[in-house]
C-alpha cells in the first residue's frame, strides 16, 4: 500500500464521525421467534455484496454496519495440509486469482457422483495459497476492489483479526474431503477448542450426526442446511424436500434448520408470492430454530416487494403468523435495519416531518404512470404531494401523462393511431406519437403501459398490472386529490409550453382554468404547486398572483449556482427541484464527493426537492448497497434535502416512520454517509478516468423571454416532408448519470484493514 493512500485513509479516519452499531429493539412487541428474541443477522462471507466474499474487508465491514450481535458466516474448505480456510466454494477459481497464479494445476474430480473440474483447495497447501488473492466472484458486482490483494483467511486468522460477535461455520462435501484423507470432523472439533463457534451448519446428515454428541453439552448449535427440494442428500439418498417432512428426525442431531427463503414464502413462475407454508411453525413446534437464506439485494426477487429488500426481510420476520430466527444475507446492513428500525411499526405509527414525499407519475413503480390506480396507490402508500405531468390534447384538454409522447406510457403503437408517428425535434429527439395530435377521446381509449426504465437489465415492473387502470384528465386528477384527506399538496408539472403556444395551445391557461373549476382557488389544502423547467411559465403564474407554490426544476447536473442566479430564481420560484447527481457527483457508479448546493439554496429560503428515487438496485450506485432505503437516508440525513420525488412512495413513507430516526445516536445502518469514501478503496489502476466537474448554473441558463401569445394552430412538423424544428440547447449539455454515497465508517474499515 502506498504512503499516499495511507495518508488519505488516516485523514478520513480523523475527519469522519464513527457511529458504532448499537442496535436496539426497544419499543417493539415480542418476537415470534422460537426463543422470543430478535432474529439474528448472519453475514454470508461478511459484507459479500460489496467486497470479495470472505475477505478481511467484507468481514470487517459487516461488523461495522450491522447489529452488534451479527454472526459472521464462513464456508469452510480444507487445504492439502488440513488447514481450514474461509472460502465460498470448494473450487477456488471463481472468487480468487488462483487460475492465474497456478495455471497448470486445474484438475477434475467426482463430487457426490458429479464430475467437476477446476482448482480445488485439496490440491494446495496453506503456504501455496498465501500467493493467491480473493476477488469478487459475482461478476455482476463491482470488481474495483480486487486490486487490494485480500488474502485467503484461515478460520483462526479470521477470528483473531475480526473478533466476530458470532461465528457460523458452514461445512459441505465431507465425503469428498474424506476421499483426500482430510477430515472435516477432526477440523471442527479441533478448531472449537481454541475458537468460540456459535453455529455449525451442514447439508449432510452423516456429518452433523458424527459431531452432535461432542457438541451436545456446549453452546455451539448444529443446524441442518436444506438445499433445493429436488436435490438429494448424499448420506440418506433422500431429497431435501422429503426430509422436510421428517423434522422429528432432524431434531435428533440438530437444534435448527437453514432453508432457502422459497421454502417459507414460495414464489410462482410469474415471480409473485404464493401463500406462505407452515415450515417455520412446524419447525418451532419441534423445538427447531429456523434460519432463512438467499437474502440478496442485487438479484430480482418477488414483485410483491416492489424491489425493496427491507420489505422482503420484514415479510419473514414481522407478520401475523411467524418470524424466522435469523436471515442469511450478502448485505447485512439491510436485515439489521429491518430488525431494529422497521419491524413492529404499525400503519398509524408517528412519522418524521422530513422528507416531503412527492410522487413521480403516481406510484409508477407499481402501476402504469399517471393512471387512476397509480394515483390511488400513491395515496394509499402515504405520499404527501401527488403529481400530474400535464400534457395537452389536440382539442385543448389538459391531461396527466408521464410524457408528451404517447409511445412512452401507452400501447398507442398497437392501436389505430399508430400511423400518427411524427418527428418534432423541438419536443424530443426521435419520432413519437404526441398528445397534441390526438383528441382526449382518442387518448382516453388507449391502453396504459407501465414504465420499465431498466428493461435493458431484464428488470420489469409489476407485469401482472402492466396495463392496469385508465388515463385521467387534469380535472379527474384534481378530483382524486380532493377526496384524499391525507395529501398536503398537488404538484402540477408543465413542460413544452413555448412549443405548445406555436400550435395554438396554452397549457398555462388550461391549468388555471382546471384548478379554478375544481375549486382549488378557494382552498388552502391541499396546496397547489406548479413546477416547470421554464422560468417563463412560472413568471406567468406569478403574474396571476395565485396562492401557488412555484417550483423551478433544473434538469441538468450542476455543482452550484451563482448568487445572482439564485436571486433571479427567487423572483419567480419559492422552491427548487434538482437531480441527485447535483448533490453527490458520481463517476462510473461511485460517488466522487459532495456539493453544497442544498445548503446554499436553503440559506436563500429555497426548499430543495430531489429526483429521482427508484427502488431497482441498478438505479443505485455501489455505495448504496442495492438498498433504496440506504439511498434515501443518505440524501435526507446526509445532504438535508427537503423532499424526495419517487416512483415508489411506499418505500419513502416507510423510511420516514422507522424508529431509528428517533434515536439520540443513529446506528451505523441508519446514519449519514461520507461521500467519496468508497472511491478511496479502489486502487489506482482500477480508478475510473477523472471527469470534469459539473458547471455552475448562471443567469443566462435561467433567463427566458415571456411566453408568446397563442398562435393559430398549425400542423406539427412530420417525417413526411416537413421541416423538423431545432431542439433547444440545454444549459450545460451534461449527460444524466447515476449517483452514490458511502457510509461514514467505511474510512475506519479501510484503515483497520490496510494497516494489518
Amino acid at each position: 500500500m502506498s504512503k499516499l493512500r495511507l495518508v488519505i485513509l488516516l485523514f478520513l479516519l480523523h475527519s469522519v464521525a464513527l457511529v458504532s452499531a448499537q442496535g436496539s429493539t426497544k419499543g417493539t412487541s415480542s418476537w415470534q421467534t422460537l426463543n422470543g428474541s430478535a432474529p439474528l443477522v448472519i453475514a454470508r462471507g461478511g459484507f459479500s455484496g460489496l467486497f470479495p466474499d470472505s475477505s478481511s474487508a467484507a468481514y470487517s465491514f459487516a461488523v461495522m454496519t450491522s447489529l452488534p450481535n451479527v454472526v459472521l458466516w464462513c464456508d469452510v474448505q480444507l487445504t492439502k495440509d488440513g488447514a481450514g480456510i474461509c472460502f465460498p466454494h470448494m473450487k477456488l477459481e471463481n472468487a480468487s486469482d488462483i487460475s492465474s497464479v497456478f495455471q497448470n494445476k486445474q484438475k477434475a474430480y467426482l463430487v457426490n457422483g458429479v464430475s467437476m473440474s477446476g482448482w480445488f483447495s485439496v490440491d494446495f497447501t496453506l503456504t501455496e495459497l498465501e500467493t493467491v488473492f480473493l476477488n469478487q466472484g459475482v461478476y455482476s458486482r463491482s470488481g474495483s476492489f480486487d486490486g487490494n490483494l485480500f488474502s485467503i483467511l484461515t478460520v483462526k486468522d479470521m477470528v483473531k483479526l475480526i473478533k466476530p460477535p458470532g461465528l457460523w461455520l458452514n461445512i459441505e462435501h465431507d465425503a469428498f474431503y474424506t476421499q483426500h484423507n482430510l477430515s472435516m470432523r477432526t477440523f471442527v472439533l479441533s478448531v472449537s477448542k481454541s475458537v468460540i463457534v456459535d453455529y455449525i451448519s451442514s447439508p449432510e446428515v452423516v456429518f452433523l450426526s458424527s459431531v452432535s454428541q461432542r457438541f451436545k453439552a456446549t453452546k455451539t448449535k448444529l443446524v441442518f442446511r436444506f438445499l433445493e427440494k429436488e436435490e438429494t442428500e448424499p448420506s440418506t439418498n433422500q431429497t431435501y424436500g422429503s426430509l422436510l417432512n421428517n423434522l422429528t428426525f432432524i431434531k435428533t442431531f440438530a437444534s435448527g434448520i437453514l432453508v432457502p427463503k422459497g421454502y417459507i414464502w414460495p414464489v410462482g413462475k410469474d415471480s409473485y408470492l404464493l401463500p406462505s407454508t407452515l415450515v417455520v411453525q412446524n419447525a418451532h413446534k419441534e423445538g427447531l430454530e429456523v434460519f432463512g437464506s438467499d437474502f440478496i439485494n442485487d438479484i430480482p426477487f418477488s414483485y410483491n416487494y416492489s424491489y425493496d429488500p427491507i420489505a422482503e426481510v420484514l415479510n419473514f420476520i414481522d407478520n401475523d403468523a411467524f418470524s424466522v430466527d435469523g436471515v442469511l444475507s450478502d448485505f447485512p446492513i439491510t436485515p439489521s435495519a429491518a430488525i431494529d428500525c422497521f419491524a413492529h411499526i404499525g400503519k398509524n405509527a408517528s412519522r418524521q416531518e422530513k422528507p416531503l414525499i412527492i410522487s413521480y407519475n403516481g406510484a409508477s413503480g407499481d402501476y402504469p404512470s399517471c393512471t387512476d390506480v397509480a394515483y390511488t396507490q400513491a395515496i394509499s402508500d402515504g405520499v404527501d404531494v401527488l403529481d400530474c405531468n400535464v400534457q395537452m390534447t389536440k382539442d385543448g384538454i389538459p391531461i396527466c401523462l408521464s410524457s408528451v409522447n404517447l409511445m412512452d406510457s401507452t400501447k398507442v403503437a398497437q392501436s389505430q393511431f399508430s400511423t400518427f408517428t411524427t418527428t418534432i425535434t423541438e419536443v424530443q429527439q426521435g419520432s413519437g406519437i404526441f398528445t397534441f395530435n390526438l383528441t382526449w377521446d382518442n387518448i382516453s381509449s388507449l391502453t396504459p403501459a407501465i414504465s420499465n426504465p431498466y428493461s435493458n437489465f431484464r428488470l420489469s415492473r409489476n407485469p401482472e398490472f402492466k396495463n392496469a387502470g385508465k388515463l385521467v384528465s387534469l380535472s379527474d386528477f384534481l378530483s382524486i386529490a380532493k377526496e384524499a384527506n391525507s395529501l398536503s399538496g398537488v404538484l402540477i408539472i408543465i413542460e413544452h409550453a413555448p412549443f405548445l403556444v406555436k400550435v395554438g395551445l396554452s397549457v398555462t391557461d388550461a391549468v388555471l382554468d382546471a384548478l379554478s373549476k375544481a375549486g382549488y382557488d378557494n382552498r388552502t389544502t391541499p396546496k397547489v404547486m406548479i413546477q416547470s423547467t421554464n422560468s417563463s411559465v412560472l413568471k406567468e403564474f406569478k403574474e396571476k398572483k395565485k396562492n401557488y407554490e412555484l417550483v423551478y426544476r433544473v434538469d441538468e447536473n450542476i455543482r452550484d449556482a451563482s448568487d445572482a442566479t439564485i436571486e433571479d430564481i427567487k423572483k419567480f420560484a419559492a422552491s427548487m427541484v434538482i437531480n441527485k447527481e447535483s448533490i453527490y457527483p458520481e463517476n462510473k457508479a461511485f460517488i466522487t464527493g459532495a456539493t453544497d448546493i442544498v445548503s446554499r439554496l436553503q440559506k436563500n429560503n429555497l426548499p430543495v426537492y430531489v429526483e429521482l428515487f427508484n427502488n431497482e438496485f441498478v438505479s443505485q450506485a455501489w455505495d448504496f448497497f442495492s438498498d433504496a432505503t440506504v439511498e434515501i437516508n443518505s440524501f435526507v440525513m446526509g445532504a438535508g434535502i427537503d423532499g424526495v420525488i419517487t416512483s415508489f412512495p411506499q418505500t419513502a413513507a416507510s423510511y420516514r416512520k422507522n424508529r431509528c430516526l428517533t434515536y439520540k445516536s443513529a446506528p451505523s445502518y441508519m446514519s449519514p454517509v461520507e461521500p467519496g469514501s468508497l472511491m478511496q478503496v479502489i486502487t489506482r489502476d482500477d480508478l475510473p478516468p477523472a471527469q470534469a466537474p459539473y458547471p455552475v448554473l448562471t443567469e443566462s441558463d435561467v433567463a427566458e423571454s415571456p411566453l408568446a401569445e397563442v398562435a393559430p394552430a398549425t400542423p406539427a412538423s412530420s417525417t413526411n416532408g416537413g421541416t423538423a424544428a431545432t431542439a433547444p440547447t440545454s444549459p450545460n449539455g451534461q449527460p444524466k448519470i447515476a449517483t452514490c454515497i458511502v457510509l461514514s465508517n467505511l474510512a475506519v474499515l479501510l484503515v483497520t484493514i490496510l494497516l494489518l
